[in-house]
Formats: structure tokens, C-alpha cells, sequence
């Protein structure tokens, strides 16, 4: 990215020079701000900002730096020659704040050896540099190549590295080339700060060469439909009629508009509210032979424990498209616990792994029994939803679980119809410390029988999953803002805000917890992340460690496996492509990245051509946010398929 340093500004002017930039770096010793605008400065901005300090007072420097760093402060840039116990204080203050701690060295007169620059490197990472900033003045080429050198034995994304003066102007470009999250640039030659500098117009026309960066304002977000697809099924048991608001129709949830049909439910719809007249249901209430579940998985995998609750005979189950390929991963001997058997269709024999159209043959029977969550936590959510209807108390612990925030949205909802339970979150002293689902091994719950369920008005709040595409783009293509969702939502894919901050992506909302997410272009770095809790994500984060330098890590990969299609499988083949080196071993895909500044100066943006979305649409909105980097038009066999979970996708998305 290109930052453009600002001195000699009042306030108001540099709020003005921020609506234009992509990146700043604000020199406190050259500009005249008062504490508290300098408070509000870092603290409000979007733009990713550098607070840079070089006043010979030392402690006057130090307390700057700290004012900045503890306002919001993306990066800090603090002098190799600072004395030791200042840097000791701002390298805590950045670690308290969340702040990027840079290291730089300066040499006004000349440039040193590649050994010198090397060890002088190093020391600037001994002593907290996150960023090492090297800068000579240069002479001839020989100056420059001898600073470009540094660049063999860097990470990715963690030297700036060039030369000062008109001999080494090029090197400055060259650091972006190399890999360097940024360089500096300034408004105007009157305004350059060192010598050398390129204007920001100047560089950005070389840099950008009219790449196309995206910004759109308030993209409204979908229902969730993990959310409005256990609210359909509750209401449509429950005794009374439900209000539900916030509905937006996709694939799924049409489908679990239909099964609330099937089983005698009344409906109706108006705009995005939804009207249903439930069944009272008992055990044994329904003479019901067949039920359609559409394509969707999770709907598949909630109602057939209900089903053995609610029906007095046996219920054939069937689905379409992608859904008959998937097996119903350890459903038989889920079921089996509670005494259900589960048959394919025209056969008495039980088989390991379930395929759709099967039978299903109750009736559940109330007890306790341990069940492995390795499968997912939908099966598991339909027993939760199932077991409070049968006479007498049932205990259900689950072991080795996946998924566990969806477990949580099924008690949340249920709750919210009229359902008691108690949970209880087992693990070690690491997750009795930190509460991180991802290091929970097990859940107990106990569930009261002869429950029912009760009418409710019901909010159902906005998707997450959907919004993970826009934010990916926003953060590294250009300025995106969505709107409709929840901050303290349970929705596991709210993961994605940990994720893109992991990957310095900027983030704001402006109006907590409910108001608009603000995510624009920063300069990203590899992460390492767990989506087991949220594999929906995953065909995202795969494009977003495609632009970010270095290897990212991804967990989970185990998950994706009879999702609609190998998703796995299909984000390999798509990354390798595009040209994104990716590894895949046991459960941890590792991806190679590259940020978007140097991709387009090396020429080496995503590969375009035509590829297959595997009629899966997580794999349509990956390929999508993934062609707003490539050398030329990415045509994707079938978009058609995201009206499983976003009709207006395609539509939204040629708003960027």
C-alpha cells in the first residue's frame, strides 16, 4: 500500500487529506495537535494510520507515541536509537493496544554493507519490531541493490526497505515489488518529508495502473437462515400462532416454509414477515408417511428426530440435487442411541452410512446416552429440538464437538418458543481459562420432558455466512460497509471479524452493536485460524490467505469433506488454478499468499478463466470476491445455485 506522510497540518486539513488516502502516516513532531485531537484522530480514522514521533526530547516523543498508540494507533514507528527503556514502554503499549510496532533505522549520509543492514535488521526485530523499517540515502544503483538485498531474507509483508535521495526514488516502488506492506509517499513535492519521496497521485497512477478498487455503502445482509429455519420448525410445533420478522427468502429456507406445511402448520407470508399457525405438537400427533426437505442439509438433519417424536408411523425423507449425494454422517448410531432406526429407502437393512431417501421409524425414546460431535452439531441440534417433547427426562452428552455455536443458536431459539434445558461445557484448564469453544471437549445437556411448544414473536437477525463475502472484498480490494448485523450474535461465522483483524484488516461499526460494519483495505498479514466451529467459512478465508503474505493456516478441513460438494477438494483445485500455492495435510490447509499491491506490480494476479462451482454456493461467492484480483474475467459454471442461501448475491455483489 501506498502511505502518504502528513506534516505540517492542522486538524481540519488532515481530516480532509484522509477522505483521499489509502494509508497515512501522521508525524507528531511536525504537526501542531493538541492531545485531544489527536485522540480523536486515531481513534476515528478508518484509514490505517502511523503515529511517528522524532523529537529530540526523547520522553516528550515516548508520550506522544503512547497517546496515539492507546487512541487507536494501527502502527508505531519508533527509532532504532531510542534509549532502551523507552523502547521497553512503547513495546508494552503496543502489545496492551493491539498496536504494530515498527523499528526503523535512518541513514542520512549514506549507505552501509549488506552485513551491516542485515545485522542492524535483526536487532530491530530483537527489540520488538513487528515491521522492520530500513532506510539509506543512495548514491548509484549499487546503494539500491544493496537495500533490495534485505529483502532475500525477509517474511513476507515485514520489511520496508529503500533509498532517500533522487538516486534511490525507484527503490521506493521497488519496496512494494519486493513485498513490503508499504511505502511512503507525499501530497506534494512541497510537502515531501524526505528526499526522493513520489507524490501519492504519482505513485498511485504507477502502482495502480487503473486497477479497479470496489466501495459501496449499507449492502443490506439476508436473514440467517441457521437462525430462521429453527424459528420456522419451532413455530410451526408449537401451540399457537408465531410472528416471525427479518424473513428473507433463499433455497433453505423455502424449504422449511414447506416441511412446516407438510407437518399441518399454517403460513403465511407478507413481505419479510412470516405468520405460522403451529400443530400443538404431541408425541404421536401425526398420521405423516413422507416429508421433502428440499437441499438443505441442516433441515434434513433437524427434522428427523422430530419426525420420530410426532409421527405415529414410519416417515420416508427424501431430498434433491447435491443433498442426495451427502451422507448423514454417524445419524445411524445417533438415532440408534434413542432407539430410532433409520432405513434406506426400499430395504429392512440398517446401513453406517445414510444417503436420502431413507425411513425414518420411531418412536424416539426419552433417555441418556453419549453421542460423538464429530460428525457436526445439526443431527444433535434436531435431538435437542426433539427430546423435550417426549414424556419423560432425557440426558445427552456429547463428546468430541464441532460446530458447538450452531448447538447454542438450537437452545437459544428453542428458549425463545417455550423450551427449557441446562448445558454445561466441559474441558481443560486451557478452556476453563479462556472459554475458546475450540478447545471444549465435551457438552452435557438435560432436557426436561413434556415440554411444548409455545407461540413466540421472533426476530430473526441477520446472516453472518453472507456477509463474510463483502467483508473479505472490503478488506482487500477496496472500502465496504454492510448493515442489518449483530455484533453479539451466536452465529458461529461472526468468526470472521477475528479473522480479518488477525489479518490487520480495518474494521469499525458505527453505531454498536447494531449498526453498520465498515472493513477497508489495509496492509494484511498470514494467520492461523480453527474453522471446525464454522466450516462455512472456510472457501472464504481461503481467498482472503490467497492475498495476504506469507502462509496462512486453516483448520478444519476435515469438515468440508460432505458439505454440497468436497468443498476441500474444490478450493484446492480453484487456488491451484489461480496460481495460489496450497497444501493440504491431515486437517490443515496451508495457503500461500501474496498481497494485492505486490501481485499487480509482479504481475501476478489470480489467474481468470472459466471454473466450476461444484453447484456449491460457498464455492460461487469465493470464486466471485476471488475475480475482483484476476488478470482477466473468472466465468464460473453456474452462479445460480447461491438461491440456496442469498437469491440476491449475484445482484448485490455487481454493486462493488
Amino acid at each position: 500500500m501506498i502511505c502518504v506522510s502528513i506534516q505540517n497540518k492542522e486538524y481540519q486539513e488532515i481530516l480532509e487529506i484522509l477522505r483521499t488516502v489509502e494509508m497515512a502516516e501522521i508525524r507528531l513532531d511536525r504537526c501542531a495537535l493538541e492531545d485531544e485531537e489527536i485522540e480523536e484522530l486515531f481513534a476515528d480514522s478508518d484509514v490505517p494510520l502511523i503515529a511517528t514521533c522524532r523529537l529530540s526530547e526523547e520522553s516528550q516523543a515516548a508520550q506522544l507515541l503512547e497517546l496515539a498508540i492507546r487512541s487507536g494507533a494501527k502502527y508505531a514507528d519508533l527509532e532504532m536509537e531510542a534509549p532502551a527503556a523507552i523502547g521497553r514502554r512503547i513495546r508494552e503499549a503496543c502489545r496492551e493496544y493491539g498496536t504494530v510496532l515498527i523499528r526503523s533505522y535512518h541513514d542520512f549520509n549514506g549507505t552501509p554493507s549488506l552485513e551491516v543492514l542485515q545485522s542492524l535488521a535483526e536487532r530491530a526485530r530483537t527489540f520488538g519490531g513487528e515491521v522492520v523499517k530500513i532506510v539509506t540515502t543512495a548514491t548509484s544503483e549499487a546503494d539500491n541493490a544493496t537495500v533490495a538485498a534485505l529483502y532475500q531474507d525477509a517474511e513476507p509483508g515485514t520489511l520496508v526497505a529503500f533509498c532517500m535521495g533522487e538516486a534511490g526514488k525507484a527503490s521506493r516502488l521497488d519496496a512494494l515489488r519486493h513485498g513490503a506492506p508499504f511505502t511512503y509517499a507525499c501530497l506534494s513535492p512541497d510537502d515531501a518529508t524526505a528526499p526522493g519521496q513520489w507524490t501519492w497521485e504519482e505513485m498511485k497512477e504507477t502502482v495502480y495502473k487503473g486497477f479497479r478498487f470496489v466501495k459501496t455503502e449499507a449492502l443490506p445482509m439476508p436473514s440467517s437462515k441457521s437462525f430462521a429455519q429453527r424459528a420456522i420448525i419451532a413455530a410451526a410445533l408449537a401451540e399457537g400462532t408465531s410472528h416471525l420478522s427479518g424473513y428473507t427468502p433463499c433455497g433453505d429456507n423455502e424449504s422449511a416454509l414447506k416441511v412446516a406445511k407438510s407437518l399441518g402448520a399454517g403460513v403465511k407470508t407478507d413481505g419479510n414477515k412470516i405468520v405460522i399457525s403451529g400443530i400443538g405438537a404431541t408425541p404421536g400427533c401425526l398420521d405423516l408417511r413422507d416429508l421433502h426437505c428440499g437441499e438443505s442439509g441442516f433441515l434434513t438433519r433437524l427434522i428427523i428426530p422430530i419426525l420420530s417424536v410426532v409421527s405415529k408411523n414410519q416417515v420416508l425423507v427424501s431430498g434433491e440435487k447435491t443433498l442426495l449425494n451427502r451422507p448423514l454422517t454417524s445419524a445411524h448410531d445417533i438415532m440408534a442411541s434413542f432407539g430410532v432406526r433409520l432405513y434406506p429407502e426400499g430395504s429392512n437393512e440398517r446401513k453406517q452410512d445414510c444417503y436420502l431417501p431413507l425411513r425414518v421409524s420411531g418412536p424416539l425414546i426419552a433417555g441418556r446416552a453419549d453421542v460423538s460431535g464429530k460428525g457436526g452439531s445439526q443431527l444433535i441440534s434436531g435431538l435437542l429440538a426433539a427430546l423435550p417433547l417426549c414424556e419423560e427426562k432425557s440426558a445427552l452428552y456429547v463428546h468430541d464437538p464441532r460446530s458447538i455455536p450452531y448447538l447454542f443458536i438450537t437452545v437459544d431459539v428453542l428458549k425463545k418458543f417455550g423450551i427449557r434445558m441446562n448445558s454445561e461445557m466441559e474441558g481443560g484448564d486451557d478452556f476453563l481459562e479462556t472459554q475458546d469453544w475450540a478447545l471444549c471437549t465435551g457438552v452435557n445437556f438435560h432436557i426436561k420432558g413434556g415440554q411444548r411448544y409455545k407461540a413466540a414473536d421472533f426476530g430473526i437477525e441477520a446472516d453472518w455466512s453472507g456477509a463474510a463475502p463483502f467483508l473479505v472484498a472490503g478488506a482487500i480490494f477496496g472500502d465496504i460497509e454492510v448493515e442489518g448485523l449483530d455484533t453479539e450474535s451466536l452465529q458461529a461465522d461472526i468468526s470472521i471479524m477475528d479473522i480479518l483483524m488477525e489479518a490487520g484488516a480495518s474494521m469499525s461499526q458505527l453505531d454498536s452493536p447494531g449498526g453498520p460494519i465498515h472493513v477497508r483495505r489495509a496492509p494484511l498479514s498470514p494467520f492461523r485460524t480453527d474453522l471446525n466451529n464454522c466450516p462455512d467459512l472456510f472457501p472464504m478465508v481461503a481467498v482472503l490467505a490467497a492475498f495476504c503474505p506469507g502462509k496462512s493456516r486453516i483448520l478444519g478441513v476435515e469438515r468440508l469433506k460432505h458439505k454440497e460438494t468436497d468443498r476441500a477438494a474444490a478450493i484446492e483445485q480453484m487456488l491451484s488454478q489461480m496460481g495460489v500455492p496450497v497444501r493440504i495435510e491431515e486437517d490443515e490447509m496451508t495457503i500461500e499468499g501474496m498481497g494485492l499491491t505486490q501481485r499487480i506490480l509482479q504481475g501476478k494476479l489470480l489467474k481468470g478463466g472459466r471454473y466450476a462451482s461444484h453447484a456449491d454456493h460457498r464455492m460461487v461467492m469465493a470464486l466471485k470476491v476471488a475475480s475482483l484480483g484476476a488478470d482477466s474475467p473468472v466465468e464460473i459454471d453456474d452462479t445460480a445455485c447461491v438461491a440456496k442461501s442469498f437469491p440476491t448475491f449475484n445482484e448485490l455483489f455487481d454493486k462493488l
